[in-house]
């Protein structure tokens, strides 16, 4: 998410940091930078001209000008503005109601409201310690209702069993009262979508509000529509109490502008991120944390916190003993390749790391993909176990055996090797507590060096 504006920001930034001092010109020239990199990511035009209007006397201000560093007062500046337009802090869903708290999602047919549904109620389960009931309003689309029984079966979420021919006002009160005596503390109620915005939706959903009386009304807006998002939140917020947004399919958003956008239009935070199509890929929206991202400072908070979630403590306890002592086995190595997988692979790691454009050009140029996660999985299980414990002992004929068995070849397996020396020499140095140069680098060069 945010990789084109990253980028552009990055190299806005980068000028504007060499400059020993800062005139107006600079300034002035720096700004239309930012300006256009955010209408490129489909940051509405009102947005826009806010944000310069906010930032503009800042940068000019005495404070630059009397500032050692004016390129970073500059980017603080505008990291201050990005995380204001974002919501200042992150927004927790409102449970504070006697139970069964209703909570209602609404949106455009298409948006994910369905799914997010699913991730919202394993989301409370999980982290709010509650018990959840979803209840599908949506009698329109075919099978929609069906969806939402099939994901609370595949992930042990109680759905609200379904009865053909019922509307929605009396599906509302059958779900509260089931809710009730099933001991349920939170109801989610999927509501159905339109293509568009049209009279008869916003009056179902006005009597929906009026029946169930919700805590939180909360959009699920597509954040690939840009634009178009911000301005559905507008129409949302004009007819219905709405208290927050969930943007679904961020992963895929390059440009980033509409989370950008609805927080300064609706008037409402940004709460969740869907990042993913499994149920587990459901974020907090941390707007401190998406400034940090935007401006390619990278989000290390977010990844421990990823790393913790999906990460197998026990196994990470098991290496860390070994690390002690100075071991690392081939073994070691494809239990690391399998929690980077676990954790979004390649791509998914780097999203949180400081400077990615960077790394990113580093990984281009060294040839690294996705595919290299796999295919060096496959290589290491076509090792014997003695291999994987002591790899010094796979000679010419031992890596023909190993390239046959996981359909590469020679080249590859040396390659491999090359990259287990690399790992296990940083590995060992960590477990020394030897970590100078290797903390403020990111990724060591050295290591792409080693894999072209």
């Amino acid at each position: 998410m945010f990789e084109n504006l990253t980028n552009k920001f990055e190299e806005i930034f980068s000028s504007l940091k060499k400059a020993p001092s800062l005139d107006e010109k600079q300034v002035d020239e720096g700004l239309k930078g930012i300006r256009l990199a955010l209408l490129e990511a489909d940051v509405s035009l009102d947005v826009v001209k806010e944000f310069i209007t906010r930032v503009k006397p800042k940068a000019l201000g005495q404070e630059i000008i009397r500032s050692t560093s004016p390129g970073d007062m500059v980017v603080k500046i505008v990291y201050d503005e990005i995380v204001s337009f974002l919501g200042d802090k992150n927004s927790e869903i409102s449970l504070n109601a006697v139970p069964p708290v209703p909570i209602m999602l609404v949106g455009l047919q298409g948006s994910g409201k369905t799914t997010t549904t699913s991730k919202l109620a394993k989301f409370l389960e999980k982290n709010n310690k509650k018990k959840v009931m979803m209840a599908s309003l949506d009698v329109y689309r075919p099978a929609a209702q069906e969806q939402l029984r099939l994901l609370g079966e595949q992930n042990n979420i109680e759905t609200l069993p379904i009865i053909e021919g019922q509307l929605p006002a009396d599906i509302c009160r059958r779900a509260l009262s089931a809710a009730n005596l099933n001991g349920c503390e939170v109801v989610l109620f999927d509501t159905a979508g339109r293509t568009q915005i049209d009279f008869q939706m916003m009056n179902e959903i006005k009597q929906i509000e009026t029946i169930i009386n919700p805590a939180e009304t909360i959009l699920v807006a597509d954040s690939l529509t840009g634009q178009v998002a911000a301005n559905v939140a507008k129409e949302f917020k004009n007819t219905v109490n709405l208290s927050g947004i969930i943007l679904t399919r961020a992963d895929g958003d390059g440009r980033g502008g509409a989370a950008l956008s609805m927080k300064y239009v609706a008037e409402v935070p940004i709460k969740f991120l869907g990042v993913g199509e499994k149920i587990e890929n459901f974020e907090v929206f941390h707007p401190d944390r998406i400034a940090n991202r935007i401006l390619g400072m990278g989000d290390i908070v977010s990844l421990v916190e990823k790393a913790s979630e999906d990460l197998d403590q026990e196994n990470l306890k098991k290496t860390e003993e070994k690390l002690k002592k100075g071991q690392f086995s081939m073994e070691d190595y494809l239990s690391q390749l399998r929690q980077m997988k676990k954790m979004g692979g390649i791509e998914g790691i780097m999203s949180f790391l400081p400077g990615v454009s960077k790394i990113k050009s580093q990984m281009d140029q060294s040839g690294i993909d996705e595919k290299i996660i796999t295919q060096n999985e496959a290589v290491i299980l076509s090792m014997t176990k003695q291999e994987r414990e002591n790899p010094k002992i796979i000679n010419g004929s031992r890596k023909k055996r190993i390239a046959n068995g996981s359909g590469t070849d020679i080249a590859t397996i040396n390659k491999l090797l090359k990259q287990f020396k690399m790992m296990s020499e940083m590995m060992k140095k960590m477990s020394k507590g030897n970590m100078k140069g290797m903390a403020d680098k990111g990724i060591p060069p050295e290591l792409f060096n080693q894999l072209k």
